[in-house]
């Protein structure tokens, strides 16, 4: 608590703003923009492995805060201010920080894909701007933001060793694991007996996540599968097509997402398990139905460079 005691101190209107702004890089909105924008435009099975290892990561460390349930740094310390923009979304247990984990597991992801060492170093610093910005805004303890950032090294590394082996083994491997892991979250906020540490809002938002999670690895392993034995869709298009793609794509996720939700929650009512279907169908939108269209996108810029030739 002393850090995050100094760093209240140095605080000023600015830069509360800029981290504000920082931190979202480890938000859930940037990991599926950049999940997908890969996977539409640049390189599906790359696009395929950073959402696998992005929701392994996440699955795992929403079970190590379902286990050790710890309080936020503001409720251990009602003596330590936070940047109010930040209590939106900080939102579950507080051990291990969930924004660092998603950072380490988006840029770690695209560092090894990408590989150059540029790159690496500049994917390092934003993840170490996140996991910096999380303490700054009074939302995570060092301890929170060290364990997710070894925790994510680990996962990147173990999954891409995996994955990069010319192996269905290897692969098989890989997938189970993020099976595993949804699997056990989900039947660990479900059975493990209430604590005198647990807290109603938090298990609630833990709760829910568990069932996203699940939803999200089911759609995106059927996509995966759909692709290889039926789609084999095309990424690649002229610039301004890819564009399209990903704003029209984008569209479309984030309209199952807002406009599933009435409609399962008038079939269904207000269960938890209602996340999980949401999410099963963004996925499914986003990695089977929008990619049905990329021939006809394909085609376009064909058609174009033809006329231009």
């Amino acid at each position: 608590m002393a850090v995050l005691k100094w760093l209240e101190t140095i605080r000023t209107p600015w830069m509360d703003g800029v981290m504000s702004i920082l931190t979202q890089l480890g938000d859930e909105t940037l990991f599926m923009i950049l999940g997908m924008t890969v996977l539409w435009c640049f390189h599906k099975v790359w696009g395929f492995r950073f959402m696998l290892i992005g929701l392994t990561g996440t699955a795992m460390n929403q079970l190590l805060k379902a286990i050790f349930l710890v309080k936020r740094p503001w409720l251990i310390d009602p003596t330590l201010t936070i940047v109010e923009s930040a209590r939106e979304g900080a939102t579950g247990y507080s051990f291990p920080s969930g924004h660092t984990q998603s950072a380490v597991s988006c840029f770690g992801t695209l560092a090894v894909w990408l590989g150059r060492r540029s790159v690496k170093v500049l994917c390092a610093a934003l993840i170490l701007i996140v996991a910096f910005s999380r303490m700054y805004l009074g939302v995570h303890t060092p301890l929170d933001v060290g364990v997710s950032l070894v925790t994510g090294v680990l996962t990147v590394w173990l999954m891409t060793w995996l994955l990069q082996k010319d192996s269905p083994k290897a692969r098989l491997a890989a997938c189970s694991v993020g099976i595993a892991m949804t699997l056990a979250l989900l039947a660990y906020v479900h059975l493990a007996p209430a604590r005198e540490a647990n807290v109603a809002e938090f298990d609630a938002h833990g709760m829910k996540a568990a069932w996203q999670l699940v939803g999200a690895m089911a759609g995106m392993m059927l996509a995966w599968w759909t692709d290889e034995k039926y789609l084999h869709f095309e990424t690649k298009a002229v610039w301004w097509a890819q564009i399209c793609k990903v704003a029209l794509g984008l569209a479309l996720v984030l309209a199952v997402r807002l406009g599933m939700k009435p409609v399962l929650s008038a079939i269904f009512g207000e269960g938890m398990f209602t996340h999980g279907i949401r999410y099963f169908l963004m996925t499914v939108a986003g990695g089977i139905l929008w990619p049905m269209t990329f021939r006809y996108w394909s085609r376009i810029g064909q058609k174009n460079r033809e006329v231009s030739a």
